[in-house]
């Protein structure tokens, strides 16, 4: 029988007997999907997909440190590498259901000793031939091919997911850092002032004009900048560490200037859409839908281990004691055959292999909604952090400017003798603690816009 019959024959054979699926159908999960967003829509906005960050970010600085961050991360460079990874898992799982095809070829000589002495003869040889190839009648290799390319999908959803957990971690980071340069310099320039009232009190002190509690609490003031100023140059010099490990070293060259935490439209204005959209928005949603897929057909190659194994195996070739002879038609040799094993006692191996398959699907089940259930409140959370904080930051606007008055008011009282040192005292501690209240209370609106793209699955392209 020529090759090529035996191939198309068995290739048919193939197709017919490769129907069955015993995977149970997909049925993507009940998540708890609002209708609609309780925040009101904000003018001009667009869909957190339709803006890439490079448009999304005002500030030409941050723009670099994420640009070389998506360069140079370490971990980013292995959530890459992991998708070809997955990628050849699945072709190698998928080259599984089809038929290898072999060639070689051989030539022996021996010496058999005989009564008369012994005789030396030859053998030549050449085959094509198909190793042990399963006919995959129950579904099995298609699940598990099925299931590798899940997983596959699934890695690229990952590293979806974490490239734009790293453009939101380093805008975090770099909005922390800022605020914090901020915070020193605005902890310096009181502390110059405060200095130079305490000196101012001590020579008052020296003329006798004053008291030493007037000094002491001038000493106070000193002391309250000093620690200020010490605590955010170590959280800012640890933040600058930090934005260094995620842009992956320090960046050569100088960086344009940033912008300061006060300045207006650092972002591009966001539309948060439809609820119903963030489970294909969000890719660390899609991921966990992939993996959950993946588990689903490894249930149906689970099952299909219940039924026989069935095999096939041939060759066709040439066999001669001479090389002459060898591709001759004498010579030809073909071989062809069919096995099929089924376990009769396995000791509950393989309802043991389904119970777990179904188990791996039921986590991912709730690993899916919970992953939802984030995605949700990470977006409830964005959308009411962008109208409190606004609202909590005009306010602190008012509040250290009616304590800058209040300041300035103490002071003249002060120098007339209407009242004491301690209500200056109190007043500027009132003062410094709003002036950095507001810092931060800037830096974090910033930070919830971040949270707020990411959240909605800003574009990372």
């Amino acid at each position: 029988m020529p090759l090529s019959r035996v191939r198309v024959r068995s290739l048919l054979l193939i197709l017919l007997l490769g129907g069955c699926n015993f995977a149970p159908p997909y049925e993507r999960p009940v998540a708890p999907i609002v209708t609609t967003y309780s925040e009101p829509s904000v003018a001009g906005g667009r869909l957190a997909t339709e803006v890439e960050w490079r448009n999304f970010f005002g500030d030409p600085q941050l723009k670099a440190y994420i640009a070389a961050a998506l360069e140079n991360n370490r971990d980013l460079m292995a959530a890459t590498a992991r998708i070809a990874q997955a990628q050849a898992v699945f072709r190698i799982q998928n080259a599984q259901r089809l038929p290898e095809l072999d060639i070689g070829a051989s030539a022996n000589r021996a010496r058999a000793p005989t009564p008369a002495g012994g005789v030396t003869s030859n053998l030549f040889a050449t085959q094509v031939s198909i190793p042990p190839y399963e006919l995959d009648f129950w579904g099995r290799l298609a699940n598990l091919s099925e299931a590798a390319r899940r997983q596959y999908f699934a890695s690229i959803d990952a590293q979806r997911a974490f490239r734009l957990s790293l453009i939101s971690s380093v805008a975090s980071t770099y909005y922390a850092v800022r605020s914090g340069e901020e915070g020193i310099d605005l902890s310096a320039r009181t502390l110059v002032t405060r200095r130079h009232v305490q000196e101012i009190a001590k020579a008052r002190l020296d003329a006798g004009v004053t008291s030493a509690v007037d000094y002491d609490q001038t000493a106070v003031l000193v002391t309250q900048a000093e620690t200020q100023l010490a605590s955010l140059q170590l959280t800012t010099d640890q933040s600058r560490h930090l934005l260094t490990v995620l842009v992956g070293g320090p960046i050569a060259g100088p960086l344009p200037p940033g912008r300061g935490t006060a300045d207006a439209d650092q972002f591009a204005a966001l539309e948060p859409g439809l609820p119903s959209s963030l489970l294909i928005n969000r890719p660390d949603v899609q991921a966990a839908e992939e993996q959950l897929r993946a588990a689903y057909a490894n249930i149906g190659a689970a099952r299909a281990t219940y039924f026989p194994f069935i095999s096939l195996t041939g060759a066709y070739g040439y066999v001669s004691p001479e090389l002459s002879n060898l591709f001759r038609g004498a010579s030809r040799t073909w071989t062809f055959g069919a096995a099929a094993t089924l376990p009769l006692i396995d000791w509950g191996r393989r309802r043991a292999t389904v119970a777990l398959a179904k188990g791996v699907r039921d986590e991912l089940v709730a690993n899916y909604q919970t992953a939802v259930e984030q995605a949700f409140r990470q977006v409830a959370d964005g959308l009411s952090g962008r109208r409190d904080l606004d609202a909590q930051i005009r306010a602190q606007e008012r509040a250290v400017a009616a304590q800058q008055d209040l300041s300035d008011t103490a002071e003249l009282r002060y120098e007339s003798g209407v009242s004491i040192y301690l209500e200056v005292l109190d007043a500027e501690r009132s003062l410094f603690i709003a002036q950095q209240q507001l810092i931060a209370l800037r830096a974090q609106a910033l930070q919830n816009g971040v949270a707020l793209y990411t959240a909605l699955g800003g574009g990372a392209g």
